[in-house]
């Protein structure tokens, strides 16, 4: 077998293995608790829809910092759903990752490389760098829905003096398409007090984001 079949198959037991990992912890804590989780999430959903204000200040706000501090962006964009509705929640969502991408290009615009570098580490650069030899400005929307690379095009947008209105276009319209899936599913289940949907959703989808990519990559 040659070096780069074993590696593939290595690559491929490693994701199957993630992937049973992330199913696992998705579906057994509902297995174990489901009733009682389902009861206190529908209790937490109405206490929070009072307040559509402070709900949508504190998560968009988390949003924004996505870029600083490791926060789950899928989970807390699928939350805006939950609490929000599809259209408030989708919105929320859009502004805090706007937000988030237009911190993360200026900081490395006026920090340059080693700054970067600190932020993402060289493996998360490196893959970067190749997705956007292939796709060029193209790398930014295929990049934005996977986590760190996420963060990571914001990043190489600044670093590499993109011009701000097409970075802006691009991530905005990537951004809008994230939120609006992301707060669909939260909205749905919400409407169907089916919350193990809203965090599959939020945990699964990045995953196969993830594993998108990585095929086109490698192909």
């Amino acid at each position: 077998m040659s070096d780069q079949a074993s590696q593939n198959r290595g690559s491929g037991v490693k994701w199957t293995a993630i992937t049973i990992v992330v199913l696992a912890l998705v579906i057994v804590p509902f297995i174990l608790w489901g009733a009682a989780i389902e009861e206190w999430a529908a209790l937490f959903i109405e206490e929070h829809r009072q307040s559509p204000g402070v709900v949508s200040l504190t998560l968009g706000g988390l949003l924004a910092s996505d870029i600083l501090m490791p926060i789950p962006s899928s989970i807390v964009s699928t939350a805006c759903g939950v609490l929000l509705g599809l259209v408030r929640g989708t919105l929320t969502s859009l502004v805090g990752m706007i937000i988030s991408c237009t911190i993360g290009y200026a900081l490395a615009f006026g920090l340059g490389r080693p700054f970067v570098k600190r932020m993402v580490g060289d493996a998360s650069m490196q893959h970067f760098e190749a997705l956007d030899k292939r796709f060029g400005s193209w790398a930014i929307i295929l990049a934005r829905p996977v986590p760190v690379l996420a963060e990571v095009s914001a990043l190489f947008a600044g670093l590499g003096r993109m011009p701000f209105g097409r970075f802006m276009l691009l991530t905005s319209l990537s951004n809008l398409g994230i939120s609006a899936v992301y707060a669909g599913i939260g909205a749905f289940a919400a409407d169907l007090n089916a919350f193990l949907l809203a965090v599959a959703g939020s945990v699964l989808l990045p995953g196969i984001g993830m594993l998108i990519l990585r095929n086109r990559s490698e192909s």
